[in-house]
């Protein structure tokens, strides 16, 4: 049932655990729990010994000019922290401190975003969950004063969810932030507000059920807005599952998203456990945790070790320098939480046949991964491929067949984060990263690896050349004519020993006046050195495109350019690694191996950009990256098979397609 538990005489804590919780709760920080504690209190003492970066500005407008989620998002560690050790007074006083300047702001918005309520969201998720755990150290005037604060966040939040794109737009990383911030401070409020709490709540129930409800149509476990964002998502998705069986009795541990979570981790890991697979807009791995919700699903949903494993392998890797280092606004934000969740009684244990490389597949996703969630060594590769439909198969179908009369169409959605990356695919040889995706860029296709057109006569930018439809932007232009309609599909993916073979069929997620018939690429791993790529490319015959484009990205390294040519015969380029000089060449099925060239992005990428006519309705061409020797190859091509015959190293290998 949706009443909430009566309240006991003590209030708070309540909200994840009740007064009598507290002292258990020191125990284990300094027993089972030690690990996560000693994270938290490290965190603190950063905070501690610089005042200046991390307290709220004293100023209103010092914190409201510039994005603020920092603020919000470090308070619970830091007042849980307070509760755990409640003889740290210069701690609590720094926290007093941080929550006076932060109850005394008129507003927790960013005055350049104006129509963005995400920081709002962070600063309410955050105020109210430390307001929960130091009440019974606050006086009774600053009790007052900071649930006025709650209450009033809490109304203006609700206000703005039925006015704005996110209160509509479901599986969005905006909306599960804003309405977990509004269902903590309507629990918070709760007890003593009544009738307008519980109208809070019961708003939050509403769009979070339709959350889970869809989400059990996800059946890969996967979100379609990338590990980052994803995880970004899931921090409030695991909360609110939590919140909502602790105070309504609401259980979602059965929903069949939470029981393949745990693979949306594991799975798109490279070797090492620092770098994830980057599909839709990214940084290098994850935005929040993942270790809380890792620890979340052990304690719930899994109960087989898996995520305590896992949550332990991300953290003990950590890099200490580079861009992988988390964000100072965002890496304390889940160790609460993680805390809260952790299940001691649980060993750690990886997953059945762990240590090899395997092949999985997102099916809703569109996704394919290969080698990932192993350390890193010379022979574990990672290998991606990414052919799936807008938003994911369950949501465009969703979307398409309507099935249910309180989904409007794409105006319930929001897939902004996602890129032009049908057929798109990663290489990392050895975890050492070769063709890589385009992280958090501009929408462009040839950033993702997937091929361009020209001269095509709707082409938006980059004239005369045209990608995948919803292109060009800052976000991926989902209402544009014919973008709700962009598919990719993946027609086969197996794996042999330590072959793997993949394909995807593209062509839908090209604009029509192209009159493409096929836009087919498959992908065949040899070894853990070697890929072969192939591309398929039908058109009509009165198609207006004749020239093909292929680009290969990375984001990482430069492609060091040198004379190389593949047998005096193909074009090629090196990338020289420290341990070895990675190598790929190209050419068709009439022999041409053209001239590639290096172009570098905004974002400071490096490219391959080789150009093929596209005279006849038929083209293949084919890409090798062989960090061994090719003795020799002969490829076979007719109107229905590519047959290749490679010599790697003495070894022969038979392939056809």
């Amino acid at each position: 049932g949706f009443q909430q538990k009566l309240k006991k005489a003590v209030l708070y804590p309540s909200l994840y655990f009740d007064a009598e919780d507290v002292h258990v709760l020191r125990q284990k920080a300094h027993t089972s729990h030690s690990h996560i504690f000693r994270t938290i209190r490290s965190a603190v003492m950063v905070m501690l010994s610089n005042p200046l970066y991390y307290l709220p500005p004293p100023k209103h407008v010092d914190f409201a000019a510039k994005w603020n989620e920092v603020y919000g998002n470090n308070l619970p560690p830091l007042a849980f922290y307070c509760l755990l050790c409640p003889e740290d007074k210069a701690a609590l006083d720094f926290t007093v401190e941080y929550m006076d300047r932060m109850a005394a702001y008129k507003n927790w918005l960013v005055e350049s975003a104006p129509g963005d309520e995400v920081p709002l969201g962070h600063s309410l998720t955050g105020f109210a969950t430390a307001y929960d755990f130091l009440y019974n150290s606050l006086e009774n005037v600053r009790r007052q004063k900071y649930l006025e604060k709650i209450r009033s966040a809490s109304k203006e939040m609700f206000e703005y969810s039925k006015v704005r794109s996110w209160g509509k737009q479901l599986l969005h990383n905006h909306q599960a932030t804003n309405m977990l911030a509004l269902l903590t401070g309507a629990l918070v409020t709760g007890v003593d507000n009544g009738s307008q709490a519980n109208i809070w709540k019961h708003t939050v129930v509403d769009v979070m059920e339709k959350t889970m409800f869809l989400l059990n149509h996800v059946v890969d476990g996967s979100l379609d807005e990338g590990v980052a964002y994803g995880s970004y998502t899931a921090k409030s998705i695991t909360q609110y599952v939590f919140l909502a069986q602790r105070h309504f009795g609401i259980n979602n541990l059965e929903n069949n998203w939470l029981k393949m979570h745990f693979w949306f981790y594991y799975a798109t890991l490279l070797p090492g456990f620092q770098r994830t697979v980057g599909v839709a807009d990214s940084n290098y791995n994850w935005f929040y945790g993942p270790e809380s919700q890792l620890v979340f699903l052990d304690k719930f949903v899994l109960k087989n070790g898996a995520g305590n494993w896992l949550a332990q392998q991300i953290r003990k890797h950590r890099p200490k320098d580079g861009p992988m280092v988390p964000s100072t606004a965002q890496r304390w934000s889940t160790l609460h939480t993680e805390f809260i969740w952790y299940s001691a009684e649980i060993a750690p244990q990886p997953p059945p046949d762990h240590g090899t490389a395997k092949m999985h597949v997102f099916p809703n996703w569109g996704v394919v991964t290969y080698g990932g969630g192993l350390p890193s060594s010379q022979t574990n590769t990672f290998v991606s491929f990414k052919s799936g439909k807008l938003g994911g198969r369950a949501v465009y179908d969703i979307v398409h067949f309507q099935p249910y009369a309180w989904i409007d169409g794409w105006r319930s959605f929001n897939p902004g984060h996602e890129h032009p990356d049908q057929n798109s695919f990663t290489f990392a040889p050895n975890g050492q990263v070769f063709v890589s995706e385009a992280l958090y860029g501009p929408k462009l296709s040839h950033l993702n690896n997937v091929l361009v057109f020209a001269p095509s006569p709707t082409s938006q930018c980059n004239q005369p050349w045209e990608g995948q439809l919803g292109e060009c932007a800052q976000w991926l232009k989902w209402i544009g004519h014919e973008v709700g309609d962009s598919t990719g599909e993946i027609i086969t993916a197996s794996q042999s020993g330590d072959m793997m073979f993949v394909s995807g069929e593209a062509v839908s997620a090209y604009t029509s006046t192209m009159k493409l018939k096929s836009v087919y690429r498959i992908l065949l791993l040899l070894n853990s050195q070697t890929l072969l790529v192939v591309d398929h490319i039908e058109k009509e015959a009165d198609s207006p495109v004749n020239s093909v484009s292929a680009f290969f990205h990375n984001l990482d390294i430069d492609f060091k350019y040198i004379s190389y040519k593949f047998k005096n015969k193909y074009n090629g380029a090196m990338m020289d690694v420290w341990d070895a000089h990675y190598k790929m060449f190209w050419f068709d099925h009439h022999g041409s191996s053209p001239v590639a060239r290096i172009q570098e992005a905004e974002q400071a990428a490096e490219f391959k950009k080789l150009c093929e006519p596209l005279w006849n309705y038929q083209l293949r061409t084919l890409y090798f990256t062989p960090a061994q020797v090719v003795s020799s190859q002969k490829y076979l091509l007719s109107d229905v098979c590519v047959m290749a015959y490679m010599k790697l190293n003495w070894w022969y290998w038979p392939s056809s397609q």
